[in-house]
This record gives structure tokens, C-alpha cells and sequence, in this order.
């Protein structure tokens, strides 16, 4: 192997600069170290090398910039890669790179032609076939150099003694403690120090660097510091003089490196009786099932991945920890309506409505019925639709708001206990894809005026005006234009999709209506193949997401992130939803009357809601759809695709798997290192497709719980094991991701508010509209003549005389109960056929319309007080950490002062010492 050290002191022979690394050093090489034992690895770089059957001649000339972000050749990839690694040893780095021994006089002469930027022939200073790694290591001095610009927080001297409890809430306090001492991770996974102090946390001063607690400088900053400052370094370096051509993401994307990224810190599973590396406490304590119950370790998992990642998995906590009151609550409304379900007097008249005909539910096939057949589903029915669904929707919708003045708190001691106060994210870099796009501009107007593309007058940024050259926004307006139009699109696919299983299940239906049960069956079917399209769909949707925001060519991450998520999140919301909505609001709502239906196609007639009533197919819709999602899509979805990945890349990793496999088979011979262990896992592709899923799933427990009180039993259970599935996918399937720093969840928090605010609108609806609630409390206080149900279902269902079906539409067979029917029942509020006006709505239908719609004001206002009352009273932070905020501010200022003082009084006790 060869060490490329940094660039030495003016006057320094540029052979000094590399050294071989011989012997074996203080730490195992190969591992996590450098050859010499002692310099961590703190990023890793690979790039394929292709057979090559002659030596190829790569000359030092500058290339050029009308290609910047063509497609290249190996050599001009050879010149990139060298030029971007001596850019990075001149930045401070030290690099080493794989060599097979005979070739390290090549190497020399290799890296010597670029330094002096000579025409030396060479071969590229790797393997002939395979993966060639560099490996990086940040010596102190460029650590401590970018945490100051970083305006990274280091803990100092200073030492502020926590302040303890007294009295009653002491003793409370250590109550609680011990109750839940059980359910907390190990004591060496929390990483929480012991001592009743903790020392103040500081931004980083290479002038004030004795005022911080150092105790060794290998060790003062984290693994996940240090490669977040090598990440910085490769995001800032130049890899050619044209514009531009900065940073390890334009080299990944032009095909020059293959993948960047730190290293794990060893294998997860490991020999028991040493101590375990942070990876193997990640495993056993956060990964394990048999665990679950335990507390995730926030502080390891945010030492290892960093904040970004800590912060998703202390909001799915706190999310998962409030389900647990939420399903309480939510297991007796349903536990309330089995105990009653034998008592439910409207239910109980429908098991016993042997002479009630109703009406023939499509057209020819269908037979006349008799309402005791739904005493199943009207029973089944009582167990969402009772007396206690109002309290609980209003429950729900304040837990909502609870939950997110919870996250609010929480967050605030993250960003104490994680020293991100004051963390403000810096001006991001232009995107690959944006400075490709904005270059192309660029030749195409140079190429209108006649100017070359970089002369003085073609190049405003280059020629020194000052002003950042954007993308012009016709482009930009043409990109949103059809985004817009292809969402829209996409929304007509999701409803032709809704309407197309509404079409099966009329179809259908009306093909099997002579057999007894069929309804079941067709309800079934039809529900899971709106799950299996709803599936295709997201897929489908989540790659239109990414080609729309890659047409838009946002310029920085941040923007690309922002309108990737919105993008997500409108297709998805809409996709998942669509048919929940339709059972919910419009099944049954245009169906007609007898005599008068409206019909989807000739001889299909709308549908109307099955003998249990709208919520119970509403109910039946949202446990499957869930259901179905979380473990097909969720949790399935998660254990094999990146296991699939993992296998695929092994067997397509440019050579890698034919030598691993050789390795493998020679015992005697070297081991895997850990770079080439971590190439072949998954690539992390961020959070969102974590968020979204958790999002998606916070709508179903919010926005429809009104119909299904289990829903957040049903995502508890799912979040106990998706935390330990995802804890068990990044630490073991996934590449380690770059430490990125993170103060709030950004996008996905506003998100969270907008659905809470849709489900107070959506379940006082699912409450006014869809259950039988209001009707049953206006009949109540209203026409029953003892203040009972008794003789609310007889008062719910209008008549029908046969004679005034439509011809053609009436039932084969008029003798299918016995006996020949004159008169049918329906459900709906309309004046009986003898009656002057027959079939017109009557008084109860405008009684019920009026109560319905009083009932949706009041609920809706009566929430949004609550939710404001309760942000009001809950403050974004606690008392006690706000206190401890603002002595740590006084100490470390007056800490700040007394040191200043000290030197200026130095200064002027002895001039000589001022610095020239």
C-alpha cells in the first residue's frame, strides 16, 4: 500500500510527499486504520478498473469545457481522479491506495507526473481488473481547521453540576425511574454519562483550544465528526479548472468513482467475551426483536449515523411510545361495543325484521331479501358505530395535536443534549445535475452570440459580476408546467383505478347474485385487488416523483428533497386514500331510489352500501388497506429488497465477487477488508421513503379512526417491529451514511400538521355522514315517543311499491320469498307512495340535514379550541431545560470574558509576547 501524505511546507521536495507505510502499527490494518495502525480511516473512495490488454499514455493537458459533463473516456476519468486526489492531499488529507506490490515504483511515478503536471507515461496505480479503494483519513489540524467552520459544538472544561430534584417530585422522580429502568437499554448502548455534571458545550476555537476537554486528540472528535468533515472537504474540491467541476457528487455521477462513504466499525456480530464495537451495540441492543420492548439508544444511534438520522428515530419513538395510550383507548371503544353488541336495540330489530321485504339490490339478478339476513354485519357494525365513536374521534383529533406539542418538547432537548442550539445549515452547494443543466445553457448562448462559451463576455460569474448565473425561468416555468399537468394525470389514473374496482364489484356482483354469500365474496376480492393496484401504484408514482423533480432540476439538495417529498407525499396521499374516501362520502350517496337509480353503465346501476351500512365497508376498506400496506409494503418490502440488492451487487461489482469467492476459498489466504465489505451493501438513499411511509400510516390512524378504533392498535404493533426491522436494515443491509447534522424533521413536521387539520374535518364528516349517529340521536330526542331506539329501524326505511319499478329493472322472480311482494323497503328518508308528493324527501330527511350539518360546525370548532388550548398550555420548551439553557450561557460567557481578560492582561504585562 502507499500513504500519500499532505502537502509539505513550501521548498519541500515533492517526493517527500509519499512515503510506503510499512509495519504493523498499533491498531489491526486492514480493519479500520491505516497500514501503520495508527491513522483511522475516516472515508473510503472506489472506482472500477477495466482490463486493459496495453499500458495507456495519460497526458497532463487541460481538457475541454464544452465536455464537462459529457460522457468520458477512461482516460479523462484517470486525469479527474488524479487531479481531485492531489487536490485533496493539498487540502490536508492523507490518502492511501490499494497497490500489488511490484506496482508501487509506478505508483511513484505516477503520482510525481501529476504533482509536476508532466507528460509521464503511466499505468493507472491500480489493479489490473476489479475495484481500486482510496482511503482518507483528517489528521488533527484539518479536524479542528473545519469544526470551527463547521461551527461544530466540542464539550469544554467547564463543568455546570446538573441540578437534582428535591422533595416530593425527587421522589416521584426516582420512582419513575425505577419503574421503567427495565425498559431502558444497556447502560454502556445509552452512552449518558453518570456524574451529577456535565461539561458545557462550545463551537470549536483553534485559538481557544485549551478551554476544551481534550483528552486525546484521536479521540475528541466522534467517527461520524470526522467523516462529516472529510464529506465537507470532498463536496468543496476541485477536480479541474473548468466551472463548476467541484465536488465527489459530480464525480460519482460522471462515472469517475463508483461510491464514497465512511466505514462501519466492524462487524455487527462479533466475539462475545471483547468488548463490542459500537456497531455490535447497535445490533444487540437496538436491532434485536427480543428486545422490543426496550428503549431505542438515542445517543449511540445519533453518535454512529448522526443527528439526521437520530432525530427520525427519536420522533418514530415518541410516536410509537404515544400509540400505546391511543390503542388503550382505542381497544375499549371496540371492547365497549362487543360487551353491548347483545343489548343494541337498532341491531337487535334488525335480527328480528323477519317481516321486512327490502328491496333487490341490482337490477334482474337480485332477489328481494329480508332485512334479519344482515344481522351479522349489523351486529359487526356496533362494534365501531356506537355511542362512544363521537368521544373517541374527538380524542383522537387532541391526541394528534398532544403528540405534536410532545415532538416540539422532545425536539428542544435533542437539540440541548445533542448541542445542536444554534445549528444553522450553511448555503448548500448547486446540484451535479443543476451545474450540468446551467453549463449546457451556457454553450447554447455562447453558441447563439458567437462569443466562445468562458470569455469574459459569455461568462458573467467568471468575468467578475458578482451575480450567480441561474437557469432561465422559461425553462424552469416549462419543468413546473408539466409536473403539474403529469400530477394531475397521475390523480385521473387513481380515480380511473377507484372507478375500474368499482366496476368489477358491479359487474361481478350482478354475475353472482343468484349464489347466497356472494357479497362477501365479491367485497373480499374487491378490496384486495384495490390493495394490490393501491401497491403498483405507489411504485409506479415513487419513480414519476423522481423523474418530475429531476425534469424541475432544483438547485440544491435541500429544494431537491423538498419538491421530491411534496411530490411523494400528494401521489401517494391521494393513491392511498382515493377509495377510502369513495366508500366514505360518495358510495351510496348518488345512488337513486327504486324506480329512479342512476346507473354506471347500461344495466349497472351505482352502487349502493351493503346490509351492514356504509362504516362497516368503510371499517373492512381501511384494516385491510392498512394492514395490507404495512406488512406487504413496509415491513416485506424492507427485509428483501435491500437483501436482493446486496446479492445483485455482489455478483455485478466489477471483479469484486470473483475475488472475494477466491479469498473465500483460500483460508490461509487474506480476509474481506471492511471497505470491501461495505461496497457491496445498499447504498443509503435517505429518509423519505421512511417518513412517508410513517406519515401515510399517521393518516390512517388519524383521518378515518372514527370507523376504525383498532387502527392505532394495528400501527403500534407495526412500529415495534419496523424500529427494530429498520435498526437491523442500517446497521447490518445498509452502507454507513454520512453523518449529517439535523435540528428539526423539516418538511415532514408541516406535513404532520396538515393531516392533523384534515382528520378534524374528515372524521366530524365520517361521524355526520357516514355513520348512523346522527340519524339515531335525532330520532331519539325527536320522534321517539319514549326517548328510546325502539322503532328507529322501522322509522329509517322508506317504501316502495314494486309497480313503480322501471320496466326492465325489476326482479325476475316476484314469488323469491314465498309469497308475492307488493311493497319493498329502503334505507332513506322519503315520503311513502300513497302518500300526495310520493317519494319526496320528508321532514326527518331535512331534521337529519340540519343536525348533520350543525354537528360538523360545532365539532370542527369545538377541536380547534382544544388543539389551540392545548399548544397554548404545553410549552415547545420545558421549564427546567430552558433554566438550564441560560446558566450554561452566563457560565460559559463568563468563562469567555475571564479568558479574554487574562490574555489582554498578558499582552500588556509583557509587549514582547504580541504577535508580529
Amino acid at each position: 500500500m502507499l500513504h500519500f501524505l499532505a502537502a509539505p511546507p513550501p521548498g519541500e521536495p515533492v517526493s517527500n510527499r509519499i512515503r510506503p507505510m510499512l509495519g504493523q502499527g498499533k491498531h489491526e490494518a486492514g480493519a479500520l486504520f491505516f497500514k501503520d495502525g495508527y491513522r483511522r480511516i475516516d472515508y473510503v473512495l472506489a472506482f472500477p478498473v477495466p482490463r486493459r490488454k496495453h499500458p495507456v499514455k495519460v497526458e497532463h493537458k487541460p481538457e475541454d469545457d464544452s465536455s464537462a459533463f459529457h460522457p468520458e473516456g477512461e482516460d479523462q476519468k484517470v486525469r479527474r481522479r488524479r487531479e481531485f486526489e492531489k487536490n485533496l492531499i493539498e487540502a490536508g488529507l492523507d490518502l492511501e491506495r490499494d497497490d500489488e506490490g511490484a506496482r508501487t515504483k509506478k505508483c511513484v511515478t505516477a503520482l510525481l507526473s501529476q504533482l509536476h503536471g508532466s507528460q509521464i507515461a503511466s499505468r493507472e496505480p491500480t489493479k489490473d481488473h476489479g475495484m481500486c479503494f482510496v482511503r482518507l483519513h483528517a489528521p488533527w489540524k484539518v479536524l479542528s481547521q473545519y469544526a470551527e467552520i463547521l461551527k461544530i459544538k466540542m464539550p469544554t472544561k467547564k463543568i455546570y453540576e446538573l441540578k437534582e430534584r428535591t422533595g416530593i417530585k425527587a421522589k416521584a422522580y426516582a420512582l419513575w425511574r425505577k419503574t421503567i429502568k427495565p425498559l431502558q437499554p444497556s447502560p454502556q448502548a445509552k452512552q449518558v454519562d453518570k456524574e451529577p455534571y456535565k461539561h458545557i458545550s462550545y463551537t470549536f476555537s483553534r485559538d481557544k483550544e485549551h478551554m476544551f476537554h481534550i483528552e486525546s486528540r484521536e479521540t475528541f472528535f466522534k467517527p461520524s465528526t470526522r467523516s462529516l468533515v472529510v464529506h465537507e472537504i470532498l463536496k468543496r474540491t476541485r477536480y479541474s479548472q473548468k466551472d463548476y467541476a467541484i465536488g465527489i457528487t459530480n464525480l460519482i455521477a460522471q462515472g469517475v468513482y463508483t461510491a464514497a462513504y465512511p466505514l462501519h466499525e466492524g462487524e455487527f456480530e462479533g466475539d462475545t467475551d471483547i468488548p463490542p464495537n459500537p456497531r455490535q451495540m447497535l445490533f444487540d441492543e437496538w436491532g434485536s426483536y427480543s428486545k422490543f420492548v426496550k428503549f431505542q439508544p438515542l445517543n449511540l444511534i445519533r453518535n454512529y449515523f448522526g443527528e439526521k438520522i437520530g432525530m427520525y428515530f427519536a420522533w418514530l419513538g415518541l410516536y410509537t411510545k404515544l400509540l400505546i395510550p391511543s390503542s388503550l383507548v382505542g381497544l375499549i371503544v371496540f371492547l365497549y361495543g362487543v360487551f353491548t353488541m347483545d343489548d343494541n336495540v337498532p341491531s337487535d330489530e334488525v335480527c328480528e325484521a323477519y317481516n321486512i321485504t327490502m328491496c333487490p339490490l341490482c337490477d334482474r339478478e337480485c332477489k328481494y331479501w329480508r332485512l334479519s339476513d344482515s344481522c351479522k354485519s349489523a351486529k359487526f357494525s356496533h362494534l365501531f358505530d356506537n355511542e362512544v365513536t363521537v368521544f373517541f374521534s374527538i380524542f383522537m383529533s387532541l391526541w394528534a395535536t398532544w403528540f405534536l406539542e410532545n415532538w416540539k418538547r422532545k425536539q428542544m432537548e435533542l437539540n440541548y443534549a445533542w448541542d445542536l442550539s444554534g445549528f444553522e445549515e450553511e448555503e448548500e452547494q448547486p446540484r451535479p445535475e443543476y451545474e450540468a443543466r446551467l453549463v449546457k445553457h451556457r454553450i447554447e448562448q455562447s453558441d447563439k452570440t458567437g462569443q466562445g462559451y468562458g470569455s469574459a463576455s459569455g461568462n458573467a460569474e467568471d468575468s467578475g459580476m458578482g451575480e450567480e448565473v441561474k437557469l432561465p425561468k422559461k425553462q424552469t416555468l416549462f419543468a413546473v408546467g408539466v409536473s403539474s399537468v403529469t400530477i394531475l394525470t397521475m390523480f385521473t389514473v387513481t380515480l380511473a383505478a377507484v372507478f375500474a374496482v368499482i366496476m368489477y364489484r358491479l359487474s361481478v356482483a350482478s354475475a353472482l347474485a343468484i349464489y347466497p354469500n356472494s357479497g362477501q365474496i365479491v367485497s373480499g376480492t374487491a378490496v384486495t385487488l384495490n390493495l394490490i393496484v393501491i401497491l403498483i401504484l405507489d411504485e409506479i408514482y415513487g419513480s414519476v416523483a423522481a423523474f418530475l423533480t429531476n425534469l424541475e432540476c432544483p438547485r440544491t439538495e435541500t429544494e431537491y428533497e423538498d419538491k421530491l417529498i411534496f411530490k411523494l407525499f400528494l401521489l401517494k396521499f391521494v393513491n392511498s386514500y382515493a377509495s377510502i374516501f369513495y366508500v366514505a362520502f360518495f358510495k351510496g350517496r348518488f345512488m337513486g331510489r327504486p324506480g329512479q337509480y342512476i346507473y354506471a353503465a347500461p344495466g349497472l346501476r351505482m352502487e349502493e352500501c351493503g346490509p351492514g351500512g356504509c362504516l362497516y365497508e368503510l371499517c373492512i376498506q381501511l384494516s385491510i388497506i392498512m394492514a395490507g400496506k404495512q406488512l406487504i409494503q413496509n415491513n416485506v418490502m424492507e427485509i428483501g429488497m435491500p437483501k436482493l440488492k446486496k446479492f445483485l451487487r455482489e455478483c455485478t461489482c466489477f471483479g469484486l465477487c470473483k475475488e472475494r469467492a477466491e479469498r473465500a476459498e483460500d483460508k490461509a489466504g487474506p480476509r474481506d477488508t471492511r471497505w470491501e465489505e461495505d461496497l457491496v451493501l445498499e447504498p443509503f438513499s435517505g429518509l423519505s421513503p421512511e417518513y412517508l411511509e410513517m406519515i401515510i400510516q399517521f393518516g390512517f390512524v388519524t383521518i378515518f379512526v372514527a370507523s376504525f378504533p383498532l387502527a392505532p392498535l394495528l400501527a403500534l404493533v407495526n412500529n415495534v417491529l419496523e424500529i427494530r426491522l429498520d435498526a437491523r436494515k442500517f446497521v447490518q443491509e445498509l452502507r454507513r451514511p454520512m453523518a449529517e447534522r439535523a435540528k428539526d424533521i423539516g418538511i415532514w413536521y408541516n406535513i404532520l400538521k396538515g393531516i392533523t387539520k384534515i382528520s378534524v374535518i374528515v372524521n366530524a364528516f365520517v361521524i355526520a355522514i357516514t355513520s348512523n349517529f346522527i340519524p339515531r340521536t335525532v330520532y331519539q330526542y325527536m320522534y321517539s315517543p319514549d326517548g328510546s331506539l325502539h322503532g328507529f329501524i322501522d322509522w329509517s326505511l322508506s317504501t316502495f311499491n314494486v309497480s313503480d319499478f322501471e320496466p326492465g329493472s325489476e326482479p325476475r322472480d316476484n314469488r323469491s320469498l314465498g309469497e308475492v311482494v307488493q311493497f319493498c323497503r329502503y334505507r332513506d328518508f322519503r315520503d311513502a307512495p300513497w302518500e300526495a308528493e310520493p317519494y319526496k324527501y320528508n321532514l326527518a330527511y331535512w331534521h337529519i340535514f340540519a343536525a348533520r350539518l350543525g354537528f360538523v360546525i360545532c365539532f370542527q370548532n369545538f377541536i380547534i379550541f382544544l388543539r389551540d388550548f392545548i399548544g397554548y398550555i404545553i410549552p415547545d420548551v420545558p421549564k427546567e431545560l430552558d433554566e438550564q439553557i441560560k446558566k450554561e450561557n452566563k457560565i460559559m460567557m463568563d468563562a469567555l470574558i475571564h479568558e479574554e481578560n487574562v490574555r489582554q492582561g498578558e499582552v500588556e504585562m509583557d509587549p514582547e509576547k504580541e504577535p508580529l
